[in-house]
């Protein structure tokens, strides 16, 4: 990672750490995951304070827009609308793949 990214993570945590929101987090005073070292300290700290925020990688909500959009059109009847939700799926399917290859790209 470049250094300026590594400078506003340790911004982002520094902020974070003087708003008390590490304190009580699950995991406090356990040890690290076994494949710590392997995907690296700031992708691993990273991954880890997101997660207990609740916060997802964005082709997680992309997944679930698109399992809702493959949903809506199986149960669709009308022709038109059909379409239009055919081109909705292909978008998606786009985003998420894209989204999914440039996670699977940063967490290398």
């Amino acid at each position: 990672m470049s250094r300026s990214f590594d400078a506003l993570i340790e911004r982002q945590m520094r902020k974070a750490q003087a708003q008390g929101q590490f304190e009580n987090m699950s995991g406090a005073g356990k040890p690290l995951p076994e494949n710590f070292a392997v995907r690296g300290a700031t992708a691993s700290v990273n991954q880890t304070m997101a997660a207990s925020a609740g916060i997802k990688p964005r082709q997680f909500s992309i997944k679930e827009r698109l399992d809702a959009a493959r949903k809506e059109l199986r149960e669709e009847t009308d022709a038109d609308a059909k379409k239009k939700l055919m081109a909705k799926v292909t978008q998606l399917e786009l985003e998420y793949n894209i989204e999914r290859e440039a996670y699977s790209n940063f967490m290398k």
